[in-house]
Order: structure tokens, then sequence, then C-alpha cells
């Protein structure tokens, strides 16, 4: 039995305004029809007997819809539809595409127009004949500039070396700075159609300044609200982790390569007698190698998406809330968001765009 509703909203206008068209070729506008009954909950044998045809034809019509969309439904065995393209005309849609990297249908189908006079009347048959070409739509991911490859490897390699020769009074965490913007960030949700929803604006002038610290192994965080992120707060933070870990001889920190973190006052901190913190330095330019980096997305999931504080100090306590007690209390639902599974970002892989 076929499911009712596998029709877009776009795709169902379509079909109904060519349903009602009455300059529209009989034909076509009894597939239509066809389909509109479809989606609506009718059965094969129950659409066949309205429109006095028989079960496997109307089969076909959905079968053709569903492979080439509403360009597909259009196709007649006697010459096929105006909107069809010769294979050369195919191959230089697709050339063109991968030049010119297009961001929507609605600039295909204009260039289509445009080039060789055709016109797609449905979206759904855009995309079905730029998916049989091998076209998708991409979002490009975000790389780095002056990204090195062995860098990368060599920081993997001594990492995971550090983690199976790690003592039993020994601990691993990653460092980072975040500045989290006192702003509501709209994104999107299911609700009911007719509710129509809105989040209330903020100033987004006022920020939060945080250096913090996360164990991966279990969850546990060390974050200090600061009014500069500098060598200072740096040494703050330090000194908050060692504290949390008294009974420890040695703990292994992650942090990237700011300059505050290479100060002469931290470099004098480090070196006093009895200090039990051990600074590692993430490669340049790779933010993807500091998982505390992924932490902050979920914060901004969990703090900024769809929620807006009365106070940017209630909003402050939120986000501190969540990194103090939160992460470590909720462990299990975070650390797969949040964890060392690294990877090397190859730019050789990439179509880089400029």
């Amino acid at each position: 039995m076929i499911r009712a509703g596998f029709l877009s909203q776009v795709d169902r206008a379509d079909l109904i305004a060519l349903a009602r068209d009455g300059s529209v070729e009989h034909r076509l506008a009894r597939r239509a029809n066809a389909l509109v009954l479809l989606d609506a909950g009718w059965s094969f044998p129950k659409v066949a007997g309205a429109l006095l045809l028989d079960d496997g034809t109307i089969r076909g019509w959905h079968k053709m819809f569903l492979e080439g969309g509403l360009d597909g439904l259009m196709r007649f065995e006697a010459g096929g539809s105006a909107c069809q393209m010769s294979g050369t005309q195919q191959d230089k849609l697709k050339a063109w595409v991968a030049a010119a990297l297009p961001r929507s249908t609605r600039q295909i189908g204009a260039w289509i127009e445009n080039e060789f006079g055709l016109v797609y009347a449905g979206r759904s048959g855009l995309i079905a004949l730029l998916n049989r070409l091998g076209l998708e739509y991409h979002k490009p991911e975000i790389i780095p500039r002056k990204l090195d490859e062995e860098k990368q490897r060599a920081f993997i390699a001594a990492y995971e070396k550090l983690l199976n020769s790690l003592g039993a009074d020994e601990a691993v965490l990653f460092a980072d700075a975040v500045h989290p913007t006192y702003a509501a960030r709209p994104a999107g949700c299911w609700a009911p159609k007719q509710h129509k929803l809105a989040i209330e604006q903020t100033s987004g002038r006022q920020r939060i300044n945080i250096h913090g610290a996360i164990d991966l192994e279990t969850g546990q965080t060390r974050m200090i609200e600061v009014e500069t992120v500098d060598a200072a707060s740096t040494i703050r933070l330090l000194e908050s982790i060692e504290a949390f870990y008294p009974m420890l001889a040695l703990i292994h920190v992650f942090l990237d390569n700011a300059r505050y973190h290479h100060a002469k006052l931290v470099r004098s901190w480090l070196e006093r007698p009895g200090c039990r913190i051990r600074l590692h330095f993430i490669p340049s330019y790779c933010p993807h190698l500091n998982p505390i980096e992924r932490l902050w997305g979920v914060m901004h999931k969990q703090i900024t998406h769809n929620r807006c504080d009365a106070t940017c100090a209630q909003f402050a306590d939120a986000t501190l809330g969540f990194l103090r007690e939160n992460v470590p209390r909720n462990w299990a639902e975070f650390r797969d968001s949040v964890s060392d599974n690294f990877r090397i970002i190859k730019p050789a892989d990439f179509r880089v765009m400029t």
C-alpha cells in the first residue's frame, strides 16, 4: 500500500496547479490529478477506478514521478516532453555546474532556460535531473589555512603514545578560551504548522570571557570567568586544575599556541618547584585537534539556540552552570560529541572555493 503524504508542499502545489489548468494537455492533467489523489491516501485501484484507467497505469505514473519528479511525469512515449535535454545539453549543464557552483535550483533553471530555451516546471524534476548527472547539493566545510599534514599526524601519534603510557597518578585535560556573546541564535525546530515562532532579540554587544579545561576521561571541567583572557587568566586556570587534582603527580594540559600561553609569566609559573602541570601545544591552525572546541559548540546549542535570557548576568550564569555542572553530571550524554576521535585534514582532499 502506498504511503500518503509523499509529496512535498512545492510538488503538491505544482501538481494541483497542473490538474486545474484548463490549458494543460489533458493526459498530463490526469497524471497530476492521480498523484494528488495518491498523496491524499487513495489506493492505486481507487484512483484507477475514479479515472477510468487500469491499476498498472497509475502505478507506472507514480514510479515515473518518484524517479524523475514532475519532469519525469511529463515525459510521453511519443517524443518526450519539451523539458527533456539531449546528451550534449546535459554534458554542458554538468560542466557549467562544476565550474560555476550555483547556489540554488532557481539559478540553474534560469541558466537552462537562457542557454537551451527549456523550462523546468517543477523544482523536484530539476533536482532529479541533477542527481542523475551525478550532481548533489553540498555545503562546504570550513578548513583552516596553512594546514600541515605531517604536524597533524605527528601530534596525533604523540598524543596516542602519551595515553598508552599514562600513569595511574596522571591526567590529561584540554584547555581553551571562549567568548560567548549575549545574543540569541535562531535555529530550526519542529512545531505545529499554524505556529509562527520567534525569539526576542538581545543587544549582541555584551559578552563573557571564559578560560576553561575539560578532562575527557571523566567529563570534569574547570571553568573560570575572567575580565581578560591573558597570561594571568592562564595561570589562574592552571592553579584551579592543580587544586582539583591534589593527589595526582602529573597533569598534562593540551592547549593552542595563543601568545599568552607562551608568556614569560606562564613559563615562570611552570618552572617553580613542585609544579605538577605539563603543557602540550596543539599544532597551529588545527582547532579540530582540540576537543574542547567541540564543547563550545555543544554549549551554544544548549544555551543560545532558540533561547533568550533576560539579562547578560543570567546568560553568564546559565553558560557557566552548563559548563561547570551539567557537562560533568551528564557526561555520558555529551562524551560522543566532545571526543578525541581525531582526524587529519588534508587540503588536497578538497576543492577549495575562492
